[in-house]
């Protein structure tokens, strides 16, 4: 049996979300939902076509209080129970939270959020699916959804990476460590520290030295608690 360890540092990415039935909207043609990343995804979309940009997320949105938390979820919640769990994720939606993880930090935003375009930038808890132009925050100014659009700045990365470097142990899940600055987050760990990565396509991930799980979430967490906790999650 492996070392359990006392500071896990878990990395998640669409992977862990796929089996809710959330899709990875990126395909293989690098279309999201028919919709080049540009048309959607960039500060310039915004200014561009914002009811298109509104009409996306609102969708994603729709989807997402549709779907619930899947087995990969819970396992990471029951982790819990026996080590600090820290949970960094790129995912925009809320199935950590919802599943009992009590320890979540979103480096890309978050998908039931909305944001002032004010001075402040402030954030607030939405109270549905639908975003409409008219919208404003309690100071008046128009909100965004609450989303890092490729081009912005990730203001979550200096806590992420205070997270890793203090970690005993890190997990990967779900990412195919493409998208940037999020996937240095796992080289920014201590040269002695142990990395897992859970994927279907792990061994064909540029993990460095990591310790690969070709599976997905769900059964790939499974077999690693069973690897690093005496008698199993319990």
């Amino acid at each position: 049996m492996m070392n359990t360890p006392q500071k896990l540092v878990i990395l998640t990415g669409a992977g862990m979300s796929a089996e809710s039935g959330i899709p990875t909207f990126r395909g293989a043609d690098g279309l999201w939902e028919g919709h080049r990343v540009e048309e959607v995804a960039t500060p310039e979309a915004w200014l561009a076509n914002p009811a298109l940009v509104l009409k996306f997320y609102n969708e994603r949105r729709k989807h997402l209080l549709k779907s619930q938390p899947n087995e990969g979820h819970v396992t990471l919640t029951q982790l819990e129970q026996h080590m600090d769990v820290q949970i960094i994720t790129q995912n925009v939606d809320d199935l950590h939270e919802r599943a009992g993880s009590t320890q979540v930090l979103h480096l890309h935003g978050r998908l039931i959020q909305a944001r002032s375009t004010g001075p402040g930038s402030e954030t607030f808890p939405m109270t549905g699916w639908e975003m409409k132009a008219s919208d404003r925050c309690p100071k008046g100014y128009p909100v965004r959804p609450d989303i890092v659009w490729f081009g912005e700045d990730v203001p979550a990365m200096t806590d992420a990476i205070a997270l890793v470097r203090a970690a005993d142990c890190v997990l990967i899940i779900g990412t195919s460590m493409q998208v940037y600055p999020a996937a240095n987050l796992a080289f920014e760990a201590a040269a002695h520290v142990p990395l897992h990565v859970i994927d279907p396509a792990a061994d064909a991930l540029p993990a460095g030295h990591a310790i690969r799980w070709p599976f997905g979430a769900s059964v790939g967490l499974k077999k690693w608690a069973e690897a690093h906790l005496r008698g199993g999650l319990g």
